[in-house]
């Protein structure tokens, strides 16, 4: 028996030894390049990523591991200068591979007193000695060329594998095509692999095509963002690695034997923006009566957070809580999501008679008691109650309310329009105040806009009555809500908003 267990004791720690033996023998795919490899901390700050954020998703990780040390703002040069080529090969070992794109920084200057970056272009030895600017010494500036096949070379000295990649392409178009690098860095990217006879990925090329396949109008705002045409957003990474990955398997090179089948691309989680209101927010299938929480989404960055609209028609606060819609919204709630609170329209209406809607005037405490039809009691509460306890909740549950005020109705007193400066809008920003809320005066800011505009043109936004506007009328109020979160200081929300 006692020679069964020692043997069951050796068997196991073989096994373990084995097994923990492999884990440290895995090859490791090391990425070295600039912020289109890897965009700041690679956490998507922004919603900026790098593709060497994405790549291990298309890796087999049970027998690889991925490490990116790519550097927003560096060119070949600088990786090289500021020693973080020295941290990758001190690491590298035989049978690890790396991935090199570099390229959209060596454009720059050689020597200047903000970056001093550049390199000098093609893959000749020309060299130029300077008295760097920026960090005070003395050095020789090689070509592009020069520092990738320094890279290579270097690392084809530790038995390790080299992947040179031209680099992305900008989102830039012309003629409904995307202009290659063709004659510049992809051109010397693809000489130095040949020379060093290591694979070469035409990232550039390859991509561009993808990009033209979707076209401009599908790519903007979705893989890369309007305000910048140089760094992708997450599905942008994921495009970009998917052509690294797709040639990678036209290649000889080993790598390929840890490609997935059937990789699963996760995206970061969405964060959720919830809308609560009357039908002046709400969805609507009537042309004349489209609330602007239907059009909201148009102006937000879609593919970082989902909009839900749940505000309702006909509803004051006192009945978005009674039905229990509120509770509805309420439970789907998670920490870090943001909801839009804006009432008032019907919460003017009777408290007792007709639709049994209104809501008590103020935010104080009275209550008055109320016999439903079915013969409950409702004990209903000011205007002000209710907002809090939206606002209260939403912060219970750890997410972020932003209370708006009404958007102002089709009337021009005095050739004004109507604000409700003394009544729901003063309730409205003194309990957000009270609260910690953001508060928002949509129904000032709005009210201005229409004056700008007059009363004729004006009059087009209201044909159902002087309360609902049609789609224009709609884009008009969600674009003011949305250029006033981006007004907001330390809104997190305002990340989001795309104008």
């Amino acid at each position: 028996m006692k020679l069964i267990q020692l043997f069951l004791i050796l068997l196991l720690a073989c096994l373990f030894f084995n097994f923990t033996g492999n884990q440290n023998n895995k090859p490791t795919v090391f990425m070295v390049g600039d912020s289109t490899v890897k965009n700041g901390k690679g956490d998507g700050a922004g919603g900026l990523w790098g593709w060497g954020d994405y790549i291990g998703q298309f890796l087999d990780t049970s027998k690889v591991t991925i490490e990116n040390h790519a550097l927003g703002g560096t060119s070949s040069r600088t990786f090289i200068d500021k020693g973080l080529w020295s941290e990758v090969l001190n690491k590298l070992k035989k049978g690890d591979y790396v991935l090199i794109q570099f390229g959209h920084n060596d454009d720059g200057p050689l020597n200047d007193s903000l970056r001093a970056r550049g390199t000098i272009k093609g893959i000749g030895n020309e060299t130029q000695e300077i008295d760097n600017i920026l960090t005070k010494k003395h050095e020789i500036v090689h070509s592009y060329g020069w520092y990738i096949e320094k890279i290579v070379q270097e690392a084809k000295a530790k038995g390790a594998i080299p992947i040179v990649c031209s680099p992305i392409p900008r989102n830039d178009w012309k003629d409904g095509k995307v202009p290659r690098n063709s004659t510049s860095y992809g051109l010397w990217a693809k000489q130095i692999a040949e020379k060093e006879k290591v694979t070469f990925i035409d990232l550039n090329d390859k991509m561009a095509v993808e990009m033209e396949k979707l076209g401009e109008t599908k790519i903007t705002g979705t893989y890369f963002y309007k305000r910048d045409h140089t760094h992708t957003s997450a599905k942008g990474a994921a495009l970009s690695a998917s052509v690294i990955i797709n040639q990678l398997k036209e290649s000889d090179n080993s790598l390929k034997k840890y490609i997935l089948d059937h990789p699963k691309i996760v995206f970061p989680l969405k964060k959720k923006v919830f809308l609560i209101g009357d039908s002046t927010m709400s969805n609507s299938d009537n042309p004349d009566a489209i609330g602007w929480g239907m059009v909201f989404s148009a102006y937000c960055d879609t593919t970082r957070i989902e909009v839900i609209n749940k505000a309702r028609a006909g509803r004051s606060t006192r009945t978005f809580d009674y039905e229990g819609l509120w509770d509805e919204v309420k439970n789907q709630l998670q920490p870090g999501n943001f909801i839009l609170i804006q009432f008032g329209h019907n919460d003017a209406g009777a408290v007792d008679t007709e639709k049994l809607r209104g809501s008590l005037k103020g935010n104080g405490n009275e209550t008055q008691e109320v016999i439903q039809p079915d013969g409950t009691k409702e004990i209903v509460h000011t205007f002000g109650w209710y907002m809090e306890k939206f606002i209260r909740e939403a912060k219970e549950k750890g997410a972020i309310p932003i209370v708006l005020s009404q958007t102002p109705r089709n009337e021009w007193p005095n050739d004004k329009v109507e604000r409700r400066t003394d009544t729901y809008n003063k309730w409205s920003q003194e309990t957000a105040n009270k609260e910690g809320a953001y508060y928002i005066d949509l129904n000032e800011i709005v009210a201005l806009k229409y004056e700008a505009l007059g009363k004729e043109k004006v009059k087009a936004f209201f044909p159902k009555d002087h309360t609902h506007t049609n789609l224009e009328g709609a884009k008009l109020n969600a674009l003011t809500a949305a250029e006033s979160i981006r007004k907001l200081k330390e809104c997190g929300l305002k990340e989001f908003i795309q104008l």
